[in-house]
């Protein structure tokens, strides 16, 4: 695809992008297919897939108390917990608020570890990782945003993400769709959203504005960004999905960058 060699012109040391189709086709990619990056955010996608796998197994359940007082697994999926961004602090009410929480990512893993009786890491391993092939992918810190990844091992995960094997097409239908709808707050590096749309850990495009993907990404565009200058978005309506991943923190180039990348992207697509 021509619209990859896009990420020759971002002000980054390193870039690797690729375009994978709904039926695990690869439609593209350009840059190192096997070095890897710091996924930053994009780990959550990881995390969360992990949480579903759990909740299939009967190892948990959606509304089963997890976090602060009233909190449950849906709250922390979808950040509505209440937690702060990076602190076991209680902000708001469950479900009242969308508050962006790498706390209620790392409270989420906690749980689910005693749920499972196996360190989260080494779940998301027997899960998720070792399944679809991903070697290189690990999990050392955080499960919020500290795994590590390459293009060759996202490409598997999203075409997991459009045709699912490992888990029912149903249960990742729900996690894709908007969680507590009409919650209104901050999209980090995009600020206020009215509303800020989430499912159970996939970020949801919706109507926001400005956003990480493109004009003409479809409303139910979803996926993550992390502050590591990555990203992954699957959209529906394209039947595909795109993965970037570059050496360079999140910061203005991205947001010039990416947004337009993404419209080539799908343009080239129809």
């Amino acid at each position: 695809m021509d619209s990859l060699r896009m990420i020759e012109n971002w002000p980054v040391p390193t870039a690797a992008a690729a375009v994978v189709r709904a039926d695990g086709t690869v439609a593209g990619t350009h840059g190192p297919a096997d070095q890897r990056f710091a996924l930053a955010s994009v780990t959550k996608l990881l995390t969360a897939y992990a949480a579903l796998m759990a909740l299939e197994e009967g190892a948990a359940e959606l509304d089963e108390a997890a976090g602060p007082e009233g909190s449950t697994v849906r709250h922390l999926l979808a950040h509505t917990s209440g937690l702060a961004f990076d602190e076991q602090r209680s902000m708001a009410e469950p479900g009242t608020r969308r508050i962006y929480s790498n706390a209620g990512f790392e409270t989420l893993a906690d749980h689910l570890a005693k749920a499972t009786e196996m360190p989260f890491p080494q779940y998301l391993r027997e899960g998720v990782l070792d399944p679809l092939g991903m070697a290189a992918t690990e999990l050392e810190g955080s499960a919020a945003k500290d795994a590590v990844s390459t293009l060759t091992d996202l490409v598997r995960f999203a075409a997991e993400l459009q045709s699912p094997a490992l888990l029912d097409p149903s249960t990742v239908r729900e996690a894709t769709r908007v969680v507590f709808p009409g919650l209104n707050g901050v999209l980090p590096g995009y600020g206020n959203q009215k509303p800020n749309d989430w499912g159970l850990g996939f970020e949801i495009r919706g109507a926001k504005s400005p956003h990480w993907t493109g004009e003409a990404s479809s409303p139910g565009t979803f996926g993550h960004f992390g502050q590591s200058g990555t990203f992954l978005w699957v959209d529906p309506e394209a039947g595909a999905a795109c993965v970037a991943l570059t050496d360079r923190d999140f910061g203005p180039w991205a947001v010039e960058a990416w947004t337009p990348f993404t419209d080539a992207v799908l343009a080239e697509l129809r």
